[in-house]
């Protein structure tokens, strides 16, 4: 089995650094995040066999079984899932990331409640770029004033942005909103922000996120297989 999983994990390393160079982005610039929800501890251990060491998860106490299991193997930890108001203290003081904070309230909790032994909570967030109703995110109209009163919080680091696009097969048209969050990021670091972050791209659309510049793709299917 730990052959099958290193196997996947060069596949999806050689696909980022393909896309890498065939969009001129910097080589090793996109970090791979394998999102191990519902997946056993297992088959994380096995991907960190092979080498992967940022592993996100959607499900609070899910997470937090699989993290006192693997305890021992160091890995980095990047919470990915909508955020409610009763988990935030767990999730700061558990994890090393938070991609996926939508509002205000829920980046103030994180930072009163993140440890002052630990460095500061990284956080991205999360917009919805398509204006999705049934999506969590702030509207872009939304984000200016949010990133300006997070950046301020003295427990947390903004690194960034996070979004997940409507799905479409479409290449060019894969690769729209993705280019509209860029572009968000580049206003706000014109704003006198400092991110460096854009979290986009998954397994059927990690070349479309990786043209647009992300740095963090999150990748699920293709490393671990399809969910039964």
């Amino acid at each position: 089995m730990s052959s099958d999983f290193a196997k996947r994990w060069q596949t999806v390393l050689a696909r980022i650094r393909d896309t890498e160079q065939r969009f001129r982005r910097p080589p090793d610039s996109v970090q791979l995040l394998a999102v191990s929800k519902t997946r056993p501890a297992t088959a994380i251990a096995a991907l960190a066999a092979a080498g992967q060491r940022r592993f996100g998860e959607n499900y609070l106490q899910e997470a937090l079984d699989k993290m006192a299991e693997l305890k021992a193997l160091n890995l980095e930890w990047h919470f990915i899932g909508p955020i409610q108001a009763n988990k935030t203290r767990s999730i700061a003081e558990h994890f090393a990331w938070v991609h996926s904070v939508d509002r205000l309230k829920i980046a103030e909790r994180l930072n009163a409640q993140r440890p002052a032994a630990l460095p500061p909570l990284n956080i991205c967030l999360e917009v919805n770029i398509d204006r999705e109703p049934s999506k969590h995110g702030l509207d872009e109209s939304q984000i200016t004033e949010v990133a300006q009163a997070a950046a301020a919080l003295p427990r947390l680091r903004l690194r960034g942005l996070m979004a997940i696009p409507a799905p479409v097969s479409d290449f060019e048209r894969q690769r729209q909103p993705f280019a509209r969050l860029r572009e968000l990021r580049d206003r706000l670091n014109a704003e006198g922000l400092a991110l460096d972050t854009l979290s986009i791209g998954m397994s059927d659309d990690l070349e479309a996120a990786i043209a647009e510049g992300a740095t963090l793709v999150r990748i699920g299917t293709a490393l671990f297989g399809p969910r039964a």
